[in-house]
This record gives C-alpha cells, sequence and structure tokens, in this order.
C-alpha cells in the first residue's frame, strides 16, 4: 500500500472516531411490553406471556416461511393441540376407566344374580348345524383381530397410566413398540372379517317385528321362558349391527391416521382420532357383553362357533323359528334326478 493511501485511511478513522467519543450512552429503555412500576408478584396484562396467549387464542394455526414443497411443515405452533394433549391426559383416562371397568362391573353383578343360564332339560343327544366352518372362520379371524386391536388401543389410551408403572421403561416400551405394530397390520382382517359377515350374515338380520317382542320379553334374561326368534334373535342382530358399522367406521377412520394428512389438516386429524377412539369404545362396551353371553353368560352358546353343532333343546329354546325352518327344509321331499 503506498504512503499515500495508508495516510487517507488513517484519516477515515479518524474522523469515525471522533463523534463516537464524544457521544453519551443512550439510557436504557425496557420493552414496549415491560411496565417498571408493574409489581413484582400477580398478574400483569401487558406481559409477553399474555400477549402471546392472545395470539394463540386468535389463531388456530402458526405459521412460518419454508422453501418445502409441502406448505403443511410451515406449521409452526398448533394451539388447538394443547386441548388434545390435556384431553387425553384427563377427561379420556377417566372416560375409558368407567366405560370398561363399569362394563365388566355391570356383567360381573348380571352373573352373581342370574348366573349361567341353563338348557331347559339339560343337554340332549341330538344336535342341528348352526355354523359353517366357514362361518366360523370368519368369526374367529374377525374376532382375534378385534380383540388384539381393542388391547393394544386401550394401551395408546392408558398404557402410560397403568402398565408403564407396573413393568417399567424398557418393557412398557418394548410392548407398546408391538402393539402398535399389531394395531396396524391387523386392522386389515378385521376389515375383511366385518365384510365377509356383512355379505354373508345380513340376509339373517334385517330388524322385524319378532324382534321389537324379543326385546319386550326380555330377551329370556329377565323372567322365564325364551321369547321365539330366526337364526339371529334381536340381541344378535343388535351386535351384527354395532359390529358393521362401527366396524365400517373404526376402519375409515383407521385409514385416515395410518395415512395422516391425505385428506385433512392437523386440526382434522385430531378430530378423527376422538372419532376414532369413541367408536371403539362403544364397541368394546358392546362387545364385552357379547362375549358374556357367548361364553359363561349361556350354556351350549359357544359350541355354535366351536364345532357348528349346537344341542337341539338349546336351539329350539333360543330359535325356535330358525329350527322349524330347518326341520322342514330335512324332511321336505328332495326331487328325483332326471334319468
Amino acid at each position: 500500500m503506498s504512503k499515500l493511501g495508508m495516510l487517507t485511511r488513517l484519516a477515515l478513522l479518524a474522523m469515525l472516531a471522533i463523534p463516537a467519543a464524544h457521544a453519551q450512552p443512550a439510557p436504557a429503555t425496557p420493552p414496549s411490553s415491560v411496565r417498571l412500576d408493574a409489581p413484582t408478584t400477580g398478574f400483569d396484562p401487558d406481559s409477553v406471556e399474555v400477549h402471546q396467549t392472545e395470539e394463540l387464542d386468535k389463531n388456530r394455526l402458526v405459521t412460518g416461511s419454508i422453501t418445502l414443497p409441502d406448505s403443511r411443515a410451515a406449521t409452526l405452533i398448533q394451539p388447538d393441540g394443547r386441548i388434545w394433549r390435556d384431553y387425553r391426559r384427563g377427561p379420556l383416562l377417566w372416560i375409558t376407566a368407567a366405560v370398561v371397568l363399569g362394563m365388566i362391573a355391570l356383567l360381573g353383578l348380571f352373573y352373581a344374580i342370574k348366573g349361567e343360564i341353563k338348557i331347559d332339560g339339560g343337554r340332549g343327544i341330538a344336535t342341528l348345524l348352526r355354523f359353517s366352518a366357514f362361518e366360523r372362520f370368519m368369526h374367529w379371524v374377525t374376532a382375534a383381530s378385534w380383540c388384539i386391536l381393542a388391547i393394544s388401543g386401550l394401551n395408546i389410551v392408558a398404557g402410560r397410566v397403568t402398565l408403564l408403572p407396573l413393568i417399567g421403561n424398557d418393557a412398557f416400551s418394548t410392548l407398546s413398540t408391538w402393539l402398535k405394530y399389531s394395531h396396524n397390520f391387523l386392522a386389515f382382517p378385521f376389515t375383511m372379517g366385518v365384510i365377509l359377515m356383512l355379505l354373508v350374515w345380513v340376509r339373517h338380520n334385517i330388524p322385524n317385528k319378532v324382534d321389537v317382542a324379543w326385546f319386550k320379553a326380555g330377551g329370556g334374561f329377565i323372567g322365564h321362558g325364551h321369547p321365539p326368534a330366526g337364526k339371529f334373535n334381536g340381541g344378535q342382530k343388535a351386535v351384527f349391527w354395532i359390529v358393521v358399522l362401527g366396524g365400517g367406521g373404526l376402519a375409515v377412520t383407521g385409514l385416515g391416521l395410518m395415512f395422516p394428512f391425505y385428506v385433512t389438516n392437523v386440526f382434522g386429524m385430531q378430530i378423527i382420532q376422538v372419532v376414532h377412539g369413541g367408536i371403539a369404545l362403544a364397541m368394546i362396551a358392546a362387545m364385552l357383553g357379547h362375549i358374556y353371553i357367548g361364553s359363561v353368560g349361556m350354556e351350549g352358546a359357544l359350541d355354535a362357533m366351536n364345532s357348528g353343532d349346537v344341542d337341539l333343546g338349546w336351539a329350539k329354546a333360543h330359535h325356535s323359528l330358525w329350527v322349524e325352518e330347518e326341520l322342514a327344509k330335512a324332511t321336505r321331499p328332495q326331487p328325483s334326478p332326471a334319468e
């Protein structure tokens, strides 16, 4: 660098240094959101936290600026998520416990009062085919899938409160991972089973006047005697439609949860979770009653889905109209083959 250039540079630095040396420091001013005369404790309406809360309450989504092609990635804060988080940690746990434990308690009380409903006159030798091998396979695939789906779903809702303190972090993490996988994959055989049930059994489950009389008579659970019924009585028809409609609702909402944000935004996803959980909880209560009647609640009922053959006396007591139809088919003359 030449001497002239060096001198010029030093002169410029000196000119900049002179005003800086004589400048007085500006008094520190607090941010507009902070008041010096505000009390050190208590509510401050001008605080930063209050303004942030007001903004979050006004806006359902707080977004930023991004260069990614997916605009949903710009969401920074979704205030409604706090409501969903608090709901899951509080009311949802109590509702789930009340429905599940309440239903178990009611069934236990009913069994203590009524006991097992016995076959009138005891078991006999004669039996009648009630369900084919395909129908039993269809039922058990759907039932087994449903049981694991229900358990894994309940773990998602209440596992942290119930299981985690008992088995520890490592075991709970491993168990929850496998239950989550099972929940995703077993949804498909469950859905297929529901579709098959609809196709195979819908013609037997159309409500009619016989079902009204069945409910008026208490379905044979209250008092003595059993009201007439076809292949499926009024209670079984109710269970059928709960499974078909509820299972359909679970399938639709479940797909929305498995493939998120294809149809709706994050707020819509939270709504889908609420609907999915509500349907599942109602079905759990209904299926607990169905399992009770089909096992310890009624003698001979489990035979229908085990071997397929039921005691003829049991069938006449609980499904008298269906027995008449089946016996009429057996005694009906068969057309002779053409020669």
